[in-house]
């Protein structure tokens, strides 16, 4: 990305997962969905799981929200793709930041969102 590699100020993989997200959308047939974030703050994200025998089939995400808040969800929705729903529950918003390079800390709020979300979607799975 040359010069602008801090582009909006945040690190190159925090760009990378906004500006080329690649779990943007809805899963029609989820068997989970949940919402999580603060309107009031402008970050509002969607989680759409599909969940067979166990295990996290796919997943995506709709997100109105900042740079961070996208980069958040976008790369959630990738590291649960493929595993058991026990090992996505250990998925905490630490693990989140780091897949990201590292979060300032104003914005581990979009983490913290992260993580409740995908919660929030599997409570009733466990």
């Amino acid at each position: 990305m040359g010069k602008d590699k801090n582009l909006y100020n945040h690190n190159t993989k925090v760009i990378e997962h906004f500006l080329h997200p690649q779990n943007i959308g809805i899963i029609e047939n989820a068997t989970n969905v949940a919402t999580a974030g603060n309107p009031e703050d402008g970050d509002v994200i969607r989680l759409f799981l599909l969940i067979r025998e166990g295990a996290i089939v796919n997943a995506k995400v709709k997100v109105f929200g900042c740079p961070v808040a996208i980069a958040s969800a976008d790369i959630l929705a990738e590291m649960i793709k493929g595993k058991t729903i026990t090992e996505a529950l250990k998925v905490k918003n630490d693990d989140i930041s780091d897949a990201l390079g590292g979060l300032p800390p104003q914005k581990l709020t979009c983490s913290v969102f992260a993580e409740n979300l995908l919660k929030n979607a599997l409570k009733e799975e466990k």
